[in-house]
């Protein structure tokens, strides 16, 4: 199934859902049709039982090149016309936000350059995985700016306190195999084999049993948050208590005795 976004372009195979920002003449950049439709792709994933993995990638030699310059005059009627009363009232990187309250795993395929609010953007994927012509670049400070789309947020938390005050205090470019050096990648591949190696993960985690992968995400994004032991233990409790009631469990220890792959259905 595909649908045409203004701007981008989602599809659905197998259980693996694929949103294409599709401006490739502007780099990708965070238009009014790409930041819509990043709301949508999260939303119909949310909705959908039988999507189990969101991939987002760029067209063209970008991922995302962060705001749409050209397209700031006017921009408060665009707000109102693409999200109503919450466009004007709420922040342009409201997609980060709903992004990371998508409790199914979200990989991004870093085909080219993640600039400003794309970089942040890549940050709010639960795995980033880049082509060798990726880079990654905090550009706000350049225009005078502090980071916005999450950036303060995700970036500590994957490279570490300095190395992320260094790179948005600087602004400078930092290539693939600097970004996978310093963990703020899982993997780099050459570009023709992003999109490969990147369904190649997300099918393998489709695989797996949806409830239980689920829950792994929801813990450790609040055990993040919290930092608090006990509540996690408490909340690992409760999620085995989950798990262990549904078909996928019985499943798994079936498949094991039997010496099988598992078929989970996410039941």
């Amino acid at each position: 199934m595909t649908h045409v976004y203004e701007d981008a372009i989602f599809e659905k195979e197998e259980g693996i859902a694929t949103l294409t920002l599709n401006l490739p003449e502007r780099l990708n950049a965070l238009s009014p049709g790409i930041r819509q439709a990043l709301l949508r792709a999260a939303e119909d994933v949310a909705s959908d039982d039988d999507t189990r993995v969101l991939i987002i990638t760029g067209a063209g030699r970008a991922f995302c090149s962060g705001a749409d310059v050209r397209g700031l005059a006017g921009e408060v009627e665009i707000r109102s016309a693409e999200v109503g009363r919450r466009g004007i009232m709420g922040p342009l990187s409201l997609p980060v936000l709903r992004l990371s309250q998508l409790e199914k795993p979200v990989i991004a395929a870093v085909n080219g350059v993640a600039a400003g609010g794309g970089f942040g953007l890549a940050m709010a994927c639960d795995i980033r995985i880049a082509s060798e012509n990726a880079r990654f670049i905090s550009v706000f400070v350049r225009r005078g700016l502090p980071v916005e789309w999450g950036l303060s947020h995700f970036l500590p938390r994957a490279v570490g306190l300095a190395k992320a005050l260094e790179l948005m205090w600087t602004g400078e470019a930092i290539d693939a195999r600097e970004a996978e050096r310093i963990g703020l990648v899982s993997k780099v591949v050459p570009a023709d084999e992003l999109m490969k190696e990147t369904r190649a993960l997300a099918n393998k985690i489709a695989k797996g049993p949806p409830i239980a992968i689920e829950l792994i995400k929801r813990a450790v994004y609040t055990g993040l948050q919290s930092n608090n032991l006990a509540a996690q233990l408490g909340y690992e409790t409760y999620a085995a208590s989950v798990c262990a009631r549904t078909e996928d469990f019985q499943e798994g220890v079936k498949s094991f005795l039997e010496k099988r792959e598992a078929q989970f259905k996410g039941k």
